[in-house]
């Protein structure tokens, strides 16, 4: 049993709560966050330990094996220093932390500490980009020549139909880090790297539709260092798209073929909930384990993603996805807002 505390009880923070505590295998013994409301819907769901201070999760480090970490950016890196240094195994939302400097840092204090760490980058758990990869491996369409990576969302806006307040943190450079680039630009970068491997910026171009202290768009195209295969990024927070239309897609071109993630994703997403719906009754009828978010599609990966983290953390082995995978993300971006004459915060 892998006992474990979760900070930050937001939007992602409260789906990776609900995820914990459907494992079987996994004990929530604490979480923390700032609001109140968050705090007794913790509470509503089970969990007896709540604080509004994340400190207070890790003040007695020895209840605990693990932290799920989902603050806001510009909190990751103190509470994951703070973590590693308690002797605690860490899975962290993403980004791994605002700039290179930080992300270096906590590359240090892992190898330093010996602990199990993991960043989520969720979209390679992604049933559609996972097929993808392996027919790239397999050879299916020869060697890539070109990837195209997309993601349009709200961003941090909710749609008209069901509104909410946007925190402030998310304007402010100095806090958030960057704006489209970095939120929605950090997954798409992290595929073309599982895809083609490291790589440099060669263009970058930033939108400013609503004029807002940070991006609303980012154009980045980056070229792999070992084949030469090219990557273009289009991601941007201005498309008003409400679930379950997503606005997200790959398309891998080789010298022998193409892959497109639309040929994975199913066509009708209402049927597929349905479907497997059906299936989580057949299995929990017959003995086996259900899979809880799987008729969601496009959010079964963040269940994914925490079930290999703590497999990871039981069986003393090392995470799929590392810190220096968050760091070289980061550096990415980093440079791609150099490109087009915006400087780290």
């Amino acid at each position: 049993m892998v006992r474990v505390g979760v900070i930050g009880l937001g939007r992602m923070g409260m789906l990776h709560l609900v995820n914990c505590l459907k494992m079987d295998d996994v004990e929530v013994v604490a979480a923390a966050d700032a609001s109140k409301k968050a705090l007794n819907r913790a509470k509503s769901l089970g969990v007896e330990k709540v604080y509004a201070d994340y400190h207070d999760v890790m003040s007695h480090p020895s209840e605990l094996d693990a932290v799920v970490v989902s603050l806001p950016n510009f909190l990751h890196f103190e509470s994951v220093k703070l973590a590693l240094e308690s002797g605690l195994d860490v899975f962290l939302e993403k980004p791994m932390a605002n700039t290179v400097e930080e992300c270096r840092d906590i590359v240090h204090l892992v190898e330093k500490s010996g602990r199990r760490f993991m960043v989520g980058h969720v979209m390679r758990r992604l049933d559609a980009v996972e097929r993808l990869k392996a027919g790239l491996d397999s050879g299916r369409i020869g060697g890539l020549e070109v990837a195209t990576i997309e993601e349009i969302i709200n961003g941090p806006f909710a749609h008209p139909r069901v509104p909410a307040p946007v925190s402030d943190w998310w304007f402010d450079p100095k806090k958030s880090g960057g704006g489209a680039l970095l939120d929605v630009g950090y997954h798409m970068i992290d595929l073309f790297r599982f895809f083609a491997g490291d790589c440099n910026v060669v263009f970058c171009s930033l939108g400013h539709k609503f004029n807002l202290p940070v991006e609303d768009g980012a154009i980045v195209v980056l070229r792999s260092r070992s084949s030469g295969a090219k990557g273009i990024v289009n991601v941007g927070w201005f498309e008003q798209t409400m679930f379950p239309r997503f606005n997200f897609r790959v398309i891998l071109h080789g010298d022998a073929g193409f892959l497109n993630s639309e040929e994975f994703i199913p066509k009708n997403l209402y049927r597929y909930a349905a479907k497997e719906g059906l299936k989580n009754l057949f299995r929990r009828m017959v003995g086996k384990d259900i899979r809880p978010l799987s008729y969601t599609y496009h959010y079964e990966p963040f269940w994914l993603e925490l079930k290999q983290f703590f497999s990871c953390v039981r069986d003393g082995t090392e995470p799929p996805v590392s810190a220096v995978d968050g760091l070289r993300v980061i550096e990415l971006i980093e440079a791609a807002y150099a490109m087009c004459g915006k400087s780290p915060e």
